[in-house]
C-alpha cells in the first residue's frame, strides 16, 4: 500500500473470486505470498438473520487482494490449511473469528490491531481513526453498515473492503515497533491467544427476555403472550433470513403482549402493531397470541441468572461491596493512567465486580489471584491487579475504623 500525494490510499489491485477454480488459484496465490495475512469479514447485520460473512477480504504481500463471495464457494478447509503457519491480521478479531470458523478458517495466531490500540492508550479505535493516527492515511468508512448480503456488490464496496485489509500489514508492522517501545509486547500477545481461545457465548435460557421493553409488563400471562410472539418471529426470521426487528419492531409486539387483544380483527386494528410483517403474517401472531392466552408454563416475572445488580444499585443492596468496588477501582485507576491502558481491558469490568461483590477467603493477593484466574483474567492483568484489589479491600476497614474514631 503506497501512500498518496493527496493523503489518500493508492489501491492495489483486487480480485473477486466467487467460483472454486477462482477460489483454488486464488489459495495457490496466497500461498505462495510473503508476511502474515490482512483479513476481514462483511456480515449483513441488521438486515439478515444470520450472522454468516457474505464477503471475505484477505491481502497478503507479494499475493495480492482477494475478495470471497462465500456462498457460492462454500468450504474454506483448503486455503485454511495454506496459511495454518501464517499470522492473520484482524481488526476487532472478536467480531469476525465466528462467521469465518463457519466456513472453515480458523486462524491459529492472530495479530488484532483494534486491542493492540486499545494496548497503546489510543483513545479512539475504530480502523479508519487508527490508520490515519499510525499511518497518515484517511480511510474513508461510508459502507461499513451495509447490506453485504447484495448482490451482485456495487464497485464502491468492493473497494472499500479492499482497502480494510490492503493497510492492515503496514498497520501491524507500526504496532509491533510501538508495543516493543512501550514494553506491551508480551501483554498483546496474551490477549491475542485469550480472542482466540475465548469459547463462544452459551445460548441464553430464555432468549425472549431479550425483548426491549419488557420489564414494563407486570403479569406473567402478559409475559407468555410476549414469549410466543417473540418466538414465532424468531422462526419466522429464520426461515426467511431477514433480521427480526425488520419483519416486526419489538414495540409492536411488546404492545400486543400488554393489550393481549381478545380477536384476529383486534390485532389487525391495533395501530401500535406495526411492521412490514405486520398484517400479510396475521394468522402467524393471532396463533402465537393465542398460544400464550391459553399455555399453561406461565414464566416468572423475573429470570433466574447469576447476573449482578448494577453498581448503582450496590450502595443499598450491598453497602459493603459497594466501598470494596469503588476502593479498587479507584487503585486500578492510577495502574491505567501508568501503563495507559484503559481500564476495561487492564481488568474485564465483571470480574472486578464479582470479586467486590463475594471476596475470597483469606482476603490476600493470592486468593484474590486465584479467583481472577478462575474468570477468565490473563496472567498479565492477574499480576498487576491481584495485589492492588487485596490490599484495597483490607484497607477499607481500617479507614472505617479510623472515621468512627474521630467522631467519638
Amino acid at each position: 500500500m503506497v501512500e498518496s500525494q493527496s493523503n489518500q490510499p493508492t489501491l492495489v489491485q483486487h480480485q473477486v473470486v466467487d467460483t472454486r477454480a477462482a477460489y483454488l488459484a486464488a489459495t495457490a496465490a496466497l500461498a505462495a505470498g510473503n508476511g502474515p495475512v490482512g483479513v476481514d469479514a462483511e456480515r449483513a447485520s441488521g438486515f439478515t438473520y444470520s450472522q454468516r460473512a457474505y464477503l471475505i477480504q484477505i491481502y497478503r504481500r507479494g499475493a495480492g487482494t482477494f475478495l470471497f463471495d462465500p456462498p457460492p464457494i462454500g468450504d474454506f478447509s483448503e486455503l485454511n490449511d495454506a496459511l495454518t503457519d501464517v499470522e492473520w491480521i484482524l481488526h476487532a478479531a472478536s467480531q469476525d473469528l465466528a462467521c469465518l470458523r463457519e466456513v472453515g478458517l480458523d486462524p491459529v495466531r492472530i495479530f488484532d490491531t483494534e486491542l493492540a490500540a486499545r494496548l497503546l492508550g489510543i483513545p479512539r479505535v475504530g480502523l479508519g481513526t487508527v490508520v490515519e493516527n499510525l499511518l497518515g492515511i484517511h480511510l474513508a468508512k461510508e459502507h461499513s453498515a451495509a447490506n453485504w448480503s447484495t448482490r451482485p456488490l456495487p464497485e464502491s464496496w468492493l473497494v472499500y473492503a479492499a482497502l480494510d485489509v490492503e493497510l492492515l500489514p503496514d498497520l501491524r508492522d507500526r504496532m509491533v515497533d510501538l508495543l516493543v517501545e512501550s514494553n506491551k509486547t508480551d501483554i498483546a500477545d496474551q490477549e491475542f491467544a485469550a480472542t482466540l481461545a475465548k469459547e463462544a457465548k452459551a445460548a441464553r435460557v430464555d432468549p425472549w427476555r431479550r425483548l426491549s421493553g419488557l420489564h414494563s409488563l407486570r403479569s406473567q400471562r402478559n409475559l407468555a403472550v410476549a414469549r410466543e410472539l417473540w418466538l414465532a418471529r424468531d422462526a419466522f426470521a429464520r426461515d426467511v433470513d431477514v433480521s427480526p426487528g425488520r419483519l416486526v419492531p419489538d414495540a409492536s409486539l411488546l404492545a400486543a403482549a400488554r393489550v393481549i387483544p381478545a380477536t384476529r380483527q383486534a390485532l389487525s386494528d391495533l395501530r401500535e402493531f406495526n411492521g412490514r410483517a405486520s398484517r400479510n403474517e396475521l394468522d402467524r401472531w393471532w396463533d402465537a397470541i393465542q398460544r400464550g392466552r391459553t399455555s399453561t408454563d406461565l414464566p416468572p416475572l423475573k429470570a433466574s441468572n447469576d447476573t449482578l445488580p448494577p453498581p448503582r444499585a450496590w450502595a443499598d443492596r450491598n453497602p459493603e461491596a459497594d466501598v470494596r468496588y469503588k476502593a479498587a477501582r479507584a487503585a486500578l485507576q492510577t495502574v491505567t493512567d501508568e501503563l495507559e491502558i484503559p481500564l476495561e481491558n487492564l481488568l474485564t469490568p465483571d470480574y472486578l465486580r464479582r470479586v467486590a461483590w463475594t471476596p475470597p477467603e483469606p482476603l490476600d493477593a493470592a486468593s484474590v489471584a486465584q479467583v481472577l484466574t478462575h474468570l477468565g483474567a490473563r496472567r498479565w492483568q492477574v499480576d498487576v491487579t491481584a495485589q492492588l484489589i487485596a490490599d484495597a479491600f483490607v484497607e477499607i476497614p481500617q479507614v472505617v475504623d479510623a472515621t468512627s474514631d474521630l467522631g467519638s
